[in-house]
């Protein structure tokens, strides 16, 4: 990357948007989404009302506290590849690299607490009720702002509202806990990364960084489905808590017909000489109920359901660690 090239990822933005006063500003804020999502692919959200600061921290304490444990234990809430739930470590190999991203991860999903793809463990109790809340407050305002992605569409305010039915049986909405392991003292080679380049294949991404934590990467100005990112420019996003970085998911795009683009990300495996210890993000996926259909206004995708389009997207994403256990088992 040449310097002038440098200079200008460095200097790209992401825009931040403030949610105070949403009933009041609600015109304003939508403008100013639709714009960043236009222009940009990426955007963050900050004086939200709810989830607040603290309530932000609650769930970062408690998804330590989960990630602390033992991993016999963390096994006890298997990961169910068909249904995107349950715990996996370095599980995820990217088509982008072809090696597992250095993390491990919970999936939970809002219409299954109380089985068995929600942790039952004792020793942190009140996990249930601080995960369903926290996800009640993150879903709300996830529709808040899909309300005005469905406005810009042309469909109803309430058309994503009502395709993201988290009380559902066959809701596919997702909360994600997210630890990305200690390296202290590790240096890994330059293709190695804590997550891999990717899209997310939702329609709208909501992500939670705490301070101090850094290590994301975003790649605007997305033009091929196959290059992820490779040569491009990245651009960091600083880690803070209470902000909500934004990004926009496969599925709107392709509900968009390509007017709002679902842009790389990754995250960065830090050298000797920058922070190395456990890195912590959260984040609330917003994937249409299995059986609604993704359909631009234009059509210029071909007509998918939404389960086709998550089970083809996790195919994509974890076949190669399943091909790769069972060559080693040979």
């Amino acid at each position: 990357m040449t310097v002038g090239a440098e200079n200008a990822a460095n200097d790209r933005k992401v825009p931040k948007i403030s949610m105070a006063n949403y009933a009041e500003r609600k015109d304003e804020i939508a403008r100013e989404i639709i714009h960043a999502a236009e222009n940009n692919g990426f955007f963050i959200l900050e004086n939200q009302e709810s989830p607040s600061v603290a309530e932000i921290e609650e769930m970062f304490a408690l998804s330590e506290r989960f990630f602390h444990l033992p991993q016999t234990t963390k096994s006890k809430t298997p990961f169910i590849k068909a249904e995107n739930t349950g715990w996996e470590t370095c599980s995820q190999i990217r088509p982008s690299t072809g090696l597992p991203d250095q993390k491990e991860s919970l999936q939970l999903q809002y219409h299954r607490r109380g089985d068995r793809t929600w942790p039952q463990e004792p020793s942190i109790p009140e996990l249930a009720q601080t995960v369903t809340s926290f996800m009640e407050k993150t879903h709300s305002l996830s529709m808040n702002v899909l309300s005005v992605f469905a406005l810009a569409l042309g469909f109803p305010e309430d058309f994503f509202v009502k395709a993201h039915d988290v009380s559902r049986p066959d809701a596919q909405s997702t909360l994600r806990l997210l630890h990305y392991h200690d390296i202290t003292g590790t240096q890994y080679p330059s293709n190695y990364w804590r997550a891999g380049a990717h899209t997310d294949y939702d329609c709208l991404t909501m992500l939670f960084q705490k301070t101090g934590e850094d290590g994301l990467e975003i790649c605007p100005g997305r033009e091929a489905h196959t290059s992820f990112g490779t040569g491009d420019h990245w651009t960091p996003v600083k880690a803070k808590t209470g902000e909500i970085v934004c990004n926009i998911g496969d599925m709107l795009m392709a509900w968009s017909d390509d007017r709002f683009k679902s842009l790389y990300h990754r995250v960065r495996c830090p050298g000797l000489s920058e922070r190395q210890t456990s890195r912590y993000s959260i984040a609330y996926f917003n994937q249409a109920n299995k059986n609604v259909e993704i359909k631009g206004p234009l059509g210029k995708y071909p007509v998918m359901t939404a389960h086709k389009y998550i089970l083809d997207a996790i195919k994509r994403n974890y076949g190669e660690f399943e091909r790769t256990n069972a060559l080693a088992a040979t």
